[in-house]
């Protein structure tokens, strides 16, 4: 524990390190009422017993079954009684059987389709997945202006304008990894032809805000930090979220 803390309690800094989460997180949680700290020092810290510690993993755990923020509430409140949230529970773990069914097929048509040399289809390759499963992230990161703009953007736009964006986005990477492949240089014009079009398709995604330097650089540092980015683009050769990365900001240096 840190210092100062008293025996059998976690500053939200500790208690977030142990519960693989973050500070900011916890604070909103406690926002919502979820997780009230068990005290407020007098230096303004919050603090959390053990029996924070119990409230937090059933908070996690509901989170991992599918169950939103508001549904988390009412089952921790008692406003749901034990048998009404088991079968709230199984319901959400056969549709999450469902989709992990479905983003296996998903996948393994990506692996086949790319091995094969194929082009990839938005309808096959998203199938299965969800972009709410990340909202306690995009609000850790971003704010929940970004998430709520974002999410509501999303949802007024049709199936097939949605097919459209992620296509672009699919067509986009396979040219990226064929340049790659093609030992082309990220400061090369072709290449810088891609990124151009990049740029341009995170704008439609930010809804009119401004890509700026920063931001864009920013984002290409992510696609190489985070695996789940660089997946993306090393499906089609490794090396190539790096590949994209150097070319990003030989653009923003340039253009932005």
């Amino acid at each position: 524990m840190t210092a100062g803390t008293r025996r059998g309690e976690w500053s939200i800094q500790d208690l977030a390190k142990v519960a693989g989460t973050t500070s900011r997180t916890l604070r909103h949680y406690g926002q919502l009422g979820l997780l009230p700290p068990s005290r407020i020092g007098a230096n303004g810290y919050r603090y959390y017993d053990q029996d924070s510690l119990v409230r937090l993993q059933r908070i996690l755990l509901l989170r991992e079954l599918g169950l939103g923020l508001p549904a988390i509430g009412e089952v921790l409140a008692g406003q749901r009684d034990t048998a009404t949230a088991l079968r709230a529970h199984l319901g959400l773990l056969l549709q999450e059987q469902d989709r992990i069914r479905r983003r296996i097929e998903s996948v393994r048509t990506t692996l086949h389709k790319t091995e094969r040399g194929e082009r990839l289809v938005a309808a096959e390759v998203f199938d299965g997945f969800d972009h709410t499963k990340y909202k306690d992230e995009v609000i850790e990161r971003w704010g929940e202006d970004a998430y709520t703009s974002g999410d509501r953007w999303w949802r007024a736009m049709s199936e097939d304008d949605k097919r459209r964006f992620q296509q672009t986005q699919l067509d986009i990477a396979a040219d990226f990894g064929r340049a790659h492949a093609d030992g082309l240089a990220p400061d090369s014009a072709a290449v810088q032809a891609i990124v151009a079009r990049h740029k341009e398709w995170i704008g439609v995604g930010w809804q009119g805000r401004q890509v700026v330097k920063e931001a864009f650089i920013g984002l290409g540092e992510m696609y190489v930090a985070d695996p789940r980015f660089g997946r993306n683009y090393d499906v089609h050769g490794t090396g190539t979220a790096e590949f994209v990365r150097d070319a990003m900001r030989v653009y923003a240096e340039a253009n932005l």
